[in-house]
């Protein structure tokens, strides 16, 4: 009675049940693909007590490519977490005519939906084993018995296969065959095996489904309007560097913050959200380069009145010309002149000023406000219906006189509205568990640790140490950024001393901002993100809040 028709031990084979439980519970948790299935092959050859084995998969080029190889004797460990490739070509399923290839034995597994057990692969018949007895010649070693068994997903398909080489004794270690208590917990296994895997693929596939979702919206904010373009991308990229930093820090009031794989993947699907309400933000808003653009920039308009006004002037001083020499008295003439040119000169400083207020800036005095309501009321100009009228809008005024940057009140609450679209946005989707804090965590970077912020004026207390992450890297990227259309991306130390003033005055979280210079997360994200020209020297001792860091 040969060892495939033995009846096995009951006490072996009630371990070896409990071992292939185990294994199930085992690989149905693995979330990586190259470690499950290595877990796969290793529990296969430990199940069989195999001396070796390959696993293949399936491909859509109709090939078995060859995922994980092991053998003991010889100590191969090739694919899957070694990182060292397997340096043998696919095995073809179909020849070049598109006919079924069934010498190879993994081959024929799969064509004929069939385990097969061999007991001697060099006493075998109807299958080709030149190639295992090539590799015996070269490395003196004797493949006897294999056991292929095809790996099935829960649609009948045949994603993979699973072959053992060599099954030995468990007591003397001799090289025999595989019994039938071998093959049938080697199909038990391969079918648990396929089900992780399967399960494994379609969530894979569908995370990267979704990703491809996130970056299909980034891509519609980020075409919509040129001067933020990748805005979306960099936020993601420095909260990641900032709370990676945190969780290495070993010091302050943050070093027991720690972050698992799950709880990276979580922050940086937020990152990666955190702006996705602005597909509704309009794009003449988005892209207001300066203070009276809106379909196009009205500047213009305003550069036609000056120029009207100019004609008006220059008219007038015609027509005086004209009177004088008519009534002879030239020595008046030099002061009609300079009256002129004065008045000429006042209209050009006034235009040249109101140009430089379209352009926005950081600040505008209360003094250059008032110069432009002045100017409003000193000229009066006819329209197109010939009626006369103020020379700068109500409307003109307005945007002219925006204290800083290049938005009105309205246009302003305009954009922070996306911020409320993307929280009702992601609260609306069916988040699983391990992404369940994506909406709060991208919801809360225009948050302000003082509770002064928007949309929900939340305290510091109320914020996840993720959410204040993002807070800070939304800022500094924004700082930084050089496409924005109304200002020159800021130097790094320009950029540092804002935060740092920030951080004085309850605007981001303090101790964040200590680890963001501490770990100098600024330098590494300014050497990938930031123009050369703009990374310059930075001194600790000049950034307002700033503190050394506590002794570990």
């Amino acid at each position: 009675m040969n060892a495939a028709e033995r009846i096995a031990d009951p006490v072996d084979l009630f371990l070896r049940l409990e071992q292939l439980n185990a294994i199930g519970v085992a690989l149905s948790r693995e979330t990586d693909i190259e470690r499950l299935l290595e877990a796969i092959l290793v529990a296969a050859k430990s199940i069989t007590n195999a001396d070796g084995g390959t696993l293949y998969r399936v491909t859509d080029e109709r090939t078995l490519k060859f995922e994980i190889m092991r053998n003991d004797t010889l100590g191969i460990a090739l694919g899957g977490t070694t990182g060292a490739a397997i340096p043998y070509a696919p095995i073809p399923l179909y020849d070049r005519d598109g006919v079924p290839v069934t010498s190879m034995v993994a081959a024929y597994a799969v064509h004929h939906d069939m385990s097969v057990n061999i007991t001697d692969a060099y006493c075998a018949e109807g299958f080709d084993f030149s190639g295992t007895r090539n590799f015996d010649a070269k490395t003196g070693y004797r493949s006897r018995s294999f056991l292929t068994v095809p790996l099935k997903d829960h649609e009948s398909t045949i994603i993979g296969v699973l072959q053992l080489l060599n099954a030995k004794d468990r007591v003397t270690g001799a090289v025999g065959p595989f019994s039938d208590t071998d093959l049938h917990l080697a199909e038990s296994l391969a079918s648990q095996a396929a089900i992780a895997l399967t399960n494994r693929l379609l969530i894979n596939r569908l995370e990267s489904l979704f990703e491809s979702l996130i970056g299909l919206i980034n891509a519609a904010i980020d075409d919509k309007s040129p001067y933020t373009s990748g805005h979306c991308g960099r936020v993601p990229i420095l909260t990641m560097m900032l709370a990676d930093a945190v969780d290495k820090c070993g010091v302050g009031p943050l070093r027991s913050f720690t972050m698992s794989e799950r709880d990276r993947h979580e922050l940086r699907i937020a990152g990666l959200l955190h702006d996705c309400g602005k597909v509704t933000t309009p794009v003449h808003v988005v892209d207001k380069a300066t203070k009276l653009q809106t379909l196009y920039d009205r500047i213009h308009l305003i550069d036609t009145r000056f120029e009207v006004i100019r004609r008006d002037v220059r008219l007038e001083l015609q027509a005086a010309r004209l009177r004088v020499l008519q009534d002879g008295n030239c020595g008046s003439l030099i002061d009609i002149e300079r009256n002129g040119e004065a008045r000429l000169a006042g209209i050009d400083a006034d235009r040249a000023f109101l140009q430089k207020c379209n352009i926005g800036a950081e600040f505008m005095h209360a003094e250059e406000q008032q110069r432009v309501r002045d100017i409003s009321a000193k000229y009066r100009w006819r329209d197109a219906d010939g009626a006369e009228a103020d020379f700068l809008t109500v409307d003109e005024v307005e945007n002219l006189t925006i204290p800083a940057g290049t938005l009105t009140r309205a246009e302003r609450r305009v954009i922070n509205h996306h911020i409320d679209v993307t929280i009702r946005m992601l609260e609306a989707l069916p988040w699983p568990r391990h992404l369940r804090n994506v909406p709060e965590y991208a919801g809360g970077h225009h948050e302000r640790m003082d509770g002064k912020g928007y949309p929900r004026g939340l305290t510091r207390a109320q914020m996840s140490v993720q959410a204040r992450c993002m807070g800070i890297a939304d800022i500094f990227e924004a700082l930084t950024a050089p496409d924005r259309p109304y200002k020159k991306g800021k130097t790094l130390s320009e950029s540092l001393a804002i935060l740092g003033r920030f951080k004085l005055d309850g605007h981001i979280d303090p101790d964040l901002f200590d680890v963001f210079v501490w770990e100098k997360v600024y330098l590494d994200y300014a050497a990938k993100w930031m123009d050369p020209q703009q990374i310059d020297a930075v001194d600790l001792a000049q950034i307002p809040g700033y503190a050394d860091p506590p002794a570990p």
